[in-house]
């Protein structure tokens, strides 16, 4: 849904902290978690007696704004850069896609059926379907499996329970600026969803899968792309083994994955001008070979010749149809990578230059094999005229090496979407970009990344397991995102049921049978997206699993009103601000009562913040802070806002002072302002728990592992989750506690 603008002559009343007064301070007030996003209250201050004061709807506004608009030479300019980071993967394609198949003894008609599935293939699917319908399902300009997520949790209320995802939901949530808007009609699949905890889980887990595969998918796009490149050398000379091919393709993957930290925007403008040159050479010489060899050869856009090949080969080539899926490997990542550029400028150069080209590199290469079909496991090379071979073997292997950026963008872009949404342990995020805030780069993917692919590929010798590999990978990520699309096509498009069901029958059917085809090569290849899927899935629901029993812990061992208040009055208060840094939006966390124990002491100012991230891309900053003032005087609590796509740039110093300044709007007398000042004046200490969790025997075994092993060993070897805060060190105070559960 569209948001629009107030007009000009409305006034909007913006304010970071801006919180209804309340007339007194008798009891402790909390912040109210709502099942359903509505549109009436923003966010409910409740009394102890459960009486509704006041809300923030009253005060707190969101200030539109307008999306970011380009020029037609901006889109121009990010399409050109986008050549460097989208579309490697799927243009090096030509390299290896025909060599693949293994016909005993190819005939015209084989080579016609081939050349025709492939043109269906990549019309079908990478241009139909991902540059026509599945960019449009960006969640405000930001891509990949985690942004469909993202999506329908802003239209559908999760209810969090069995769910591998933290789901928290403020009824403040839907008047975010990048909160999409419910609409007045509820489709049948809306209330479907939000009546099953199972569907909710089926999806959340859809989303983690396909998000795993992705990682999976990173790990195999360089092996495969700078071995089909390189090997191509192996015909120049017969003292070049295959051992040295490998050998080769590592150094080469090595200085690739050491490259990425200056980040996508310089890499792109390294690579652009290279698939530039690419993409105009195997067009060039696709339309070549058409000429020279058989100029009839687009007929093959006639689905017949897909009919003659079946019946023809029968099971042969039935097993062969897996093979058709390498010719769209990367069509995935120009909805992974669309927050790096915008969906304008990944159209305009996948339909005007990367679609006719790949059209022509491919009928070019059918031409020359119908003349030449014992060439077919050497197609790519020997398709090529003889003066040109060696410029197009540096620049193929160039265009491999750039062919690898585009998993690895998506796999750094994934990755931080996945900490933001609470469902992976913390990893540095550097964000490489000032203009553009999708651009990150993440230093221990980077190297995870590194060391699989260079396992794959000395692990297969370079043999044709990493292609069997891959195929399974790539169309496991497409079924996935075929059946997140339809959700979101009935739900929040609201596309007559009809239309969405022959969407889902047309593309499950057609991604359905290249998986039935490639399930015969998960023993020769197939079962390392598997378990590089696997992998990242067992670090991610232990992760969730961890947090959920810690926040469960917390939640059951709060200290009551009473007890603080009680605690409070016992203890001496010192000038200067204590801020407890909690998950908690409810309650007084147990950390208080052992810090008290401990100190003896508490400064006059107390501030309990929780650092909450939404499922929406970005939050502004006036949207960026929710108070609520506690009993006794001088408590407070906030709620620190976050996008999954937002860079959390203010450092402790900048905290402190937004929050004061803040909370100076809500101050009831000149006397609490003088506090705050004074506070202020006198210094803040960021207090946290590092909290181990220990599993007692009531368990099972199996639990008992999970948090005593997994999740232990994944909090000691992780960021801090307040590590993204910035907090100096000299003014932090760690607490350690255990919670036996």
């Amino acid at each position: 849904m569209e948001h629009h603008a107030p007009p000009d002559d409305v006034i909007v009343q913006v304010s970071a902290a801006a919180v209804a007064a309340v007339d007194d301070r008798s009891s402790t007030s909390q912040i109210e978690e709502v099942d359903g996003g509505g549109d009436d209250d923003a966010k409910t201050i409740v009394g102890a007696g459960g009486l509704t004061r006041r809300t923030f709807s009253e005060s707190y506004r969101m200030r539109h704004r307008n999306p970011m608009e380009f020029t037609p030479w901006q889109v121009a300019l990010l399409a050109y850069q986008s050549l460097g980071v989208v579309y490697g993967d799927i243009g090096t394609s030509p390299l290896y896609t025909f060599s693949s198949f293994t016909l005993p003894d190819p005939d015209q008609d084989d080579l016609l059926g081939i050349l025709s599935l492939i043109l269906w293939t990549l019309t079908l699917i990478s241009l139909v379907k991902y540059v026509f319908i599945v960019l449009h399902a960006d969640d405000h300009g930001e891509g990949g499996t985690f942004a469909l997520y993202s999506l329908l949790r802003q239209h559908v209320n999760f209810t969090g329970k069995r769910m591998p995802v933290p789901v928290t939901r403020l009824a403040s949530d839907a008047n975010l600026k990048f909160h999409s808007k419910k609409s007045s009609l509820q489709p049948r699949m809306l209330k479907f969803l939000e009546g099953s905890v199972i569907a909710q889980a089926v999806i959340t887990y859809l989303v983690l899968i396909g998000t795993c595969m992705v990682m999976g998918d990173g790990a195999l796009t360089p092996s495969i792309s700078v071995l089909s490149a390189v090997q191509g050398i192996q015909s120049r000379s017969s003292k070049i083994t295959q051992g040295h091919v490998v050998l080769l393709c590592v150094i080469i993957l090595v200085l690739l994955f050491l490259y990425q930290r200056y980040g996508t925007s310089r890499v792109s403008f390294s690579f652009s001008p290279i698939m530039l040159v690419w993409f105009v050479l195997i067009a060039s010489i696709g339309l070549y070979n058409m000429i020279k060899y058989y100029p009839p050869v687009l007929k093959a856009i006639s689905p017949h010749y897909i009919y003659i090949f079946f019946a023809k080969n029968k099971r042969v080539g039935w097993e062969q149809l897996g093979t058709v899926v390498l010719c769209i490997t990367g069509a995935e990542a120009m909805f992974a990578d669309l927050g790096h550029f915008n969906k304008k400028s990944i159209q305009m150069a996948y339909s005007c230059l990367v679609y006719p080209s790949l059209i022509l590199a491919y009928a070019g290469q059918a031409a020359f094999l119908i003349k030449n079909p014992s060439k077919l496991s050497t197609t790519f090379y020997s398709s090529i005229p003889e003066p040109l071979f060696w410029p197009m073997f540096i620049v193929a292997t160039l265009s491999a090496v750039v062919a690898s950026q585009a998993l690895i963008s998506a796999s750094f872009s994934i990755i931080r979407q996945s900490i933001a949404l609470g469902c992976f342990p913390r990893v540095t995020m550097n964000h490489t970009s000032k203009k553009y805030e999708g651009q990150v780069y993440s230093p221990e993917i980077n190297y995870f990344l590194m060391i699989a692919c260079i396992l794959i590929t000395v692990g297969f010798k370079g043999g044709p397991e990493i292609g069997q590999a891959y195929g399974v990978a790539v169309i496991w990520v497409m079924l996935i995102t075929t059946h997140l699309i339809t959700v979101v096509m009935v739900i929040i498009w609201q596309i007559h049921i009809a239309l969405a069901g022959l969407f889902y029958a047309v593309y499950t059917v057609l991604e359905g049978l290249f998986t039935i085809s490639l399930l015969y090569k998960i023993a020769q290849g197939g079962w390392v997206p598997f378990a590089i899927t696997a992998f990242f899935l067992i670090i991610t629901l232990s992760w969730t699993y961890g947090r959920s029993k810690k926040n469960e812990y917390e939640t059951n061992n709060l200290m009551d009103s009473q007890e603080f208040i009680k605690t409070v009055a016992m203890s001496n208060r010192v000038p200067g601000i204590c801020i407890f840094c909690t998950d908690l939006m409810n309650g007084i966390p147990p950390i208080v009562r052992h810090y008290v124990q401990h100190m003896g002491c508490l400064r006059e100012l107390m501030m309990f913040v929780t650092v909450r991230y939404l499922p929406v891309t970005s939050v502004l900053p006036e949207e960026r802070f929710l108070f609520d003032r506690l009993e006794p005087f001088g408590v407070y609590r906030c709620i620190v806002q976050y996008g999954y796509m937002d860079n959390q740039n203010m450092k402790d110093d900048e905290y402190v002072v937004s929050i004061i300044a803040s909370l100076k709007e809500i101050a009831q007398n000149a006397d609490e302002v003088a506090m705050m000042d004074s506070a202020l004046a006198n210094g803040s200490t960021f207090i946290f728990g590092r909290v181990i969790l220990k599993m007692t025997d009531n368990h099972n075994c199996f639990k008992r592992f999970i948090i005593n092993n997994l999740y232990r060993f994944l909090q000691k070897n992780f960021r801090s989750n307040l590590s993204s805060l910035k907090i100096a060190p000299s003014k932090t105070l760690q607490i350690g506690i255990q919670y036996e559960i």
